[in-house]
């Protein structure tokens, strides 16, 4: 299940702003990522077309199965590297930054012994 970065990213901010606002349009994807609406277009084309998103006739996405997991995997490993960032005294602004890099390319078996050693760490 290897896509690329920018998906993820897309894949997320729709996760984000669906618990945000309760629905997500392309517009909103545009605003939340500060991308033109044309690129955001284009990118929800390409995931509709890869079976990570539908799109309702009046423009409201939803994430499929396949694309939810996805973005639930990529937010909790931002969520977990950011919060982890800011613990150590990284800034927020600063840690969120990293973290949206280091979500891409760490491996999941490198993320679960991250999360475990931390784990027992707090007890």
């Amino acid at each position: 299940m290897k896509i690329r970065e920018s998906a993820e990213d897309y894949l997320e901010a729709i996760l984000v702003i669906f618990e945000r606002k309760g629905s997500v349009r392309s517009i909103d994807i545009a605003n939340e990522l500060e991308f033109s609406k044309p690129s955001v277009s284009i990118a929800m084309k390409n995931l509709r077309e890869n079976g990570y998103i539908t799109m309702d006739k009046d423009g409201y996405i939803t994430l499929t199965k396949k694309g939810k997991k996805i973005a639930d995997m990529v937010y909790e490993r931002h969520k977990f590297i950011t919060e982890g960032l800011v613990r150590l005294g990284v800034d927020p602004k600063i840690a969120a930054e990293d973290a949206c890099r280091i979500e891409h390319v760490i491996s999941q078996e490198s993320f679960e012994a991250l999360k475990k050693h931390c784990s027992k760490l707090e007890q």
